[in-house]
């Protein structure tokens, strides 16, 4: 069993995220190496162009790896990350589902794919976090 026995122990723990959870970012589902997480987009997330700004999506992938990295290893913080963007989102929800690919002792490595409602691939980002 991971750091979380249930969903809700995970959604009160990050809570004290508060700049995820100040921008509507939330914990859907948790696996053992794995959860997913939500947003519904606002006109404050949205860049000069109207478009959904790429930090929004960045964070939303970053606090997927929050959550999968310390289910499985509490505590862990992001040692690097990269993003690939593919499309403008769409729609008026953001999903992160996050995987594990490597559970090392001291270092996991994540893959998430950032999902909106209508089911396009919006981006690819694939982190490191170390077990402090």
């Amino acid at each position: 069993m991971g750091t979380f026995q249930r969903l809700e122990d995970a959604q009160e723990h990050f809570k004290k995220d508060r700049f995820a959870t100040g921008n509507g970012m939330k914990i859907d589902e948790i696996g053992e190496d794995s959860c997913l997480c939500s947003m519904k987009l606002r006109e404050d997330h949205r860049n000069a162009y109207g478009s959904v700004m790429g930090g929004v999506i960045f964070t939303l992938a970053d606090f997927a790896l929050a959550v999968a990295s310390n289910q499985i290893h509490s505590l862990s913080v992001a040692q690097n990350a990269s993003i690939h963007f593919l499309s403008a989102p769409q729609g008026d929800h953001l999903y992160a589902r996050a995987q594990c690919l490597k559970s090392g002792k001291t270092t996991t490595v994540i893959n998430v794919m950032v999902t909106d409602d209508k089911d396009r691939k919006v981006a690819q980002f694939t982190a490191a976090a170390f077990k402090l």
